[in-house]
């Protein structure tokens, strides 16, 4: 189990830094549950992949298409759960700049993603930047 999430939760990595969204929908379920933090444009609950696609679509629109996964630093297990320490980088065509840190926490269930808890290490960029 811990290994199956594991190689979801990275090839969905690997998906968001190549923009391949046929494989991103194939590894979401489609009744996934996003928690997306801080009080801003874009943070909030999903409740369906087409949510999610929905956030992730305003945060290309916000960052004039320059939102980046920038680095994988950690994939680590727990039964079918599975974090990752993220790094993210965009600029707004003002020059604002995002450089933050996410934990992000996956749960696999049937070789599906169904459940993501995103925690930023700075909240208040994150408002600022989103807003």
């Amino acid at each position: 189990m811990e290994n199956q999430a594991k190689t979801i939760v990275t090839e969905f990595l690997k998906a968001v830094q190549t923009g391949n969204n046929a494989q991103l929908a194939a590894l979401l379920s489609p009744n996934i549950r996003w928690e997306q933090p801080g009080d801003n444009l874009v943070s909030g609950i999903k409740n369906s992949a087409a949510e999610v696609f929905g956030m992730v679509g305003k945060m290309f629109e916000l960052s004039a298409n320059s939102l980046r996964l920038t680095d994988i630093k950690s994939v680590t297990v727990n039964g079918n759960e599975v974090a990752c320490l993220l790094q993210w980088q965009a600029t707004k065509p003002d020059g604002a700049t995002l450089n933050v840190e996410n934990i992000d926490v996956y749960t696999v269930n049937n070789g599906e993603i169904v459940k993501a808890r995103v925690f930023t290490a700075d909240i208040e960029a994150e408002n600022s930047f989103w807003s």
